[in-house]
């Protein structure tokens, strides 16, 4: 059997070969390139791995191909081909290497309560230091979210051993006491302060014209000068307004014939550009086919009114039923996504006898501060400080984080697309405001009230909202039904089976629950 690679990524990047450290090449985004298949793990294509590392040099594939030269030499020998590439992809085999941040990192965070003390001393010495802490390429914007969101996810995993060894060495203080000062060296640590650039005072129509495109389509045909790869539903929609009691405008779209459903709102939504994003669009399209789609732009965001007093649990409560009122629906399935969930059920205890069904998919019945978990207080708080200073830069890389996070599964168009789609729909203040609203939801003592049909849908390995709160909502809700998905994606791709399934229970749940 040949001989595994062990390669290390905690602290400096580390390959070695029965034990026997190998050269590295001189390259640092060769290095980096490694890495990034070794954490990966699946075949790359070549076309992301140039865009990642390369996309502003003259011949990106040639310098792919050089790197991929140095990395064989590396990697392969005569009788053992660990690193493969064809025409299309390359891939660094799993199978074929021990990685460091694999073994540290499998373990979820309900599973580390059940290792020992020994075990858990073992992870910690495993971890050598940050994700690779050598390998920063400020120059290439998209690579460095990637490392920057592991390093972010390793660090967590640290300090949660490092607590769990803590509170277990209570008997055995000079030993705690060395964890302890490794713990909070830690979580002691400010983020570096970002570079901020002058951000604009984005306006719907502004943003609008920042693509060159009409702020409300009128067919399914791209317009334009639209993006690259852009795409429209099959059916066309209507978009309207309408004023809430505060005084907000509202814009919601109507698209579709049959069963109508309300899609409630959640934040860096726009009627317009989710209408041609490959992020969105397949969305629309399957929710519309048979079915009234009902959606419209939260407070703050896409075209509803951005200048607003109130961005708060109750405001979203109104503009649900705002929009409901405006579009004449006497009934109709209420489905709410990510932070909609709660308004969703929200409004389905306050107004059950217009709630056909209720379909609740990736969210959570607490926010962050009131989940009582101090460490992700503390990431929340960063988050909102990097949206505070970052969001609005042209280099995406802040933006990215969140990209990566909400959709890892994207192809680098999807990515690009998410990326800008963050920007124009929702200026950096906003993006704060909603994300401290998002924290304060506490719908807990509402579930049990909840009376109608409900449907709650979660992907397996959520990075952006955990597994256990879609369990919590279904666990929570008297009678509700729960299916859970096999994705890592929180915004579920159109070339995924875990969409199709989630397209063909919504339309069995309407068509089971929904009025004639």
């Amino acid at each position: 059997m040949a001989t595994r690679l062990q390669i290390e990524v905690l602290g400096g990047l580390s390959v070695k070969c029965g034990g026997r450290p190998l050269a590295l090449p001189h390259s640092k985004k060769t290095r980096a390139l490694l890495a990034y298949l070794a954490v990966v793990g699946r075949p790359q294509r070549r076309e992301h791995l140039c865009s990642l590392f390369w996309g502003l040099t003259d011949d990106p594939r040639a310098s792919l191909r050089w790197s991929l030269h140095k990395l064989r030499r590396l990697t392969n020998t005569a009788d053992c081909k660990r690193l493969v590439a064809d025409r299309h992809s390359v891939l660094l085999d799993p199978d074929m290497i021990d990685l460091d941040f694999a073994s540290v990192t499998s373990f979820r965070s309900g599973k580390i309560n059940t290792l020992d003390t020994v075990d858990l001393e073992a992870l910690v010495a495993a971890s050598r230091g940050e994700f690779l802490a050598d390998l920063c390429l400020p120059r290439c914007p998209s690579f460095e979210a990637w490392r920057l969101y592991h390093q972010n996810a390793a660090r967590r995993w640290h300090i949660e051993i490092l607590r769990r060894l803590a509170e277990r060495l209570q008997d055995r203080p000079e030993k705690r006491s060395v964890y302890q000062a490794m713990l909070e060296s830690l979580t002691e640590e400010e983020p570096g302060e970002a570079a901020v650039l002058p951000v604009p005072a984005w306006h719907p129509a502004e943003a609008a014209s920042r693509f060159g495109r009409p702020v409300m389509p009128q067919s399914s045909q791209p317009p334009e000068g639209a993006m690259p790869g852009s795409m429209t539903p099959a059916r066309p929609q209507e978009i309207r307004f309408r004023t809430t009691p505060d005084g907000v405008r509202i814009a919601y779209a109507v698209c579709g014939q049959g069963a109508p459903i309300v899609r409630a709102a959640h934040w860096m939504s726009h009627l317009q550009y989710d209408w041609e994003s490959p992020v969105w669009c397949h969305w629309i399209d399957a929710l519309s086919d048979g079915m009234t789609l009902v959606r419209y732009d939260q407070r703050g965001n896409g075209l509803s009114d951005w200048d607003v007093g109130d961005i708060s649990f109750e405001a979203m409560f109104s503009d649900l039923e705002t929009v409901v009122d405006a579009a004449g629906l006497q009934r109709f399935t209420l489905l709410g996504v990510s932070q909609s969930c709660a308004v969703s059920v929200r409004y389905a205890v306050r107004h059950p006898d217009r709630v056909s069904g209720l379909i609740l998919y990736g969210g959570f019945v607490k926010g962050w501060q009131k989940r009582g978990n101090d460490h992700e207080v503390a990431t929340h708080e960063a988050m909102t400080t990097l949206m505070r200073e970052g969001w609005g830069q042209s280099n995406p890389v802040f933006r990215r984080l969140f990209t990566m996070t909400l959709i890892p599964g994207a192809s680098p168009e999807q990515m690009d697309w998410f990326d800008e789609l963050q920007r124009v729909t929702v200026r950096p203040e906003n993006a704060c405001r909603l994300h401290l609203a998002f924290g304060e939801i506490d719908v807990a003592g509402l579930l049990s009230q909840v009376s109608v049909p409900t449907l709650v849908l979660h992907a397996r390995d959520d990075a952006a909202v955990p597994f256990s709160s879609g369990r919590e909502f279904a666990t929570g809700i008297p009678g509700a039904r729960f299916v859970d998905l096999d994705s890592a994606n929180h915004i579920l791709l159109a070339e995924e089976p875990a969409f199709a399934r989630l397209m063909r229970e919504v339309k069995r749940f309407v068509a089971e629950t929904a009025r004639p």
